[in-house]
């Protein structure tokens, strides 16, 4: 049974999210809510992570993972980017996009793209999540909780508590959440490419 802590989404509790970061260095896959619907979450290091992650949205093996970062020092030790890809980034950031980029030797082998070795990242505008990363200390193995046969995030901790009670292992409840998805630009070509248009603003990319 997934356990639900309830963290305020403006000024989180401390020992709320200490709560929620010592389950995940325990081991554990929880769902937690972003500034783009909830998602599925666990340490890049936990080595069934991903493979719950795929039953439960029944994802293949081509599907880019997101490396949620707290800041650009926690980016660039997942990722290969050059100057101007930097300054792109951190103009958009904090904020509804999903980069994908070439990734470094950090990330595992069995996290990144089989054929491109790609990987997702991105910096959410959410204070709840930065607040959780920073008592972490390292970016979060995630993957936005659309389920199979749905097309949107589910935005609701209480919804999310009943269809997966016995698939992950704590809920992170703070309030209803937009399922606005993230714009995902592709940054690992010789040109930017827009994959998804979202709630993100995609000009800048195109």
């Amino acid at each position: 049974m997934a356990r639900i802590v309830d963290i305020h989404p403006v000024d989180p509790q401390p020992r709320l999210v200490r709560q929620v970061v010592d389950a995940l260095r325990d081991g554990a896959l929880i769902a937690y809510p972003t500034d783009s619907g909830y998602a599925l979450g666990c340490r890049i290091g936990q080595h069934d992570g991903a493979e719950r992650i795929r039953r439960i949205r029944r994802l293949d093996a081509k599907h880019h993972f997101t490396l949620v970062c707290s800041d650009f020092a926690q980016m660039g030790q997942l990722v290969r980017l050059d100057t101007a890809e930097f300054r792109a980034i951190k103009a958009a950031t904090p904020g509804p996009y999903t980069f994908v980029l070439p990734a470094t030797s950090e990330v595992p082998r069995r996290l990144a793209h089989p054929k491109k070795k790609t990987v997702g990242v991105r910096i959410p505008d959410s204070r709840l999540v930065q607040e959780i990363l920073r008592e972490l200390g390292e970016p979060l193995l995630s993957s936005t909780l659309i389920l199979p046969g749905e097309e949107e995030a589910m935005t609701e901790g209480w919804q999310v508590a009943e269809e997966l009670d016995r698939d992950v292992d704590l809920v992170v409840e703070s309030g209803e959440v937009t399922a606005a998805p993230t714009t995902v630009v592709d940054l690992s070509g010789p040109t930017p490419e827009v994959v998804r248009e979202g709630a993100g603003d995609p000009d800048p990319f195109l």
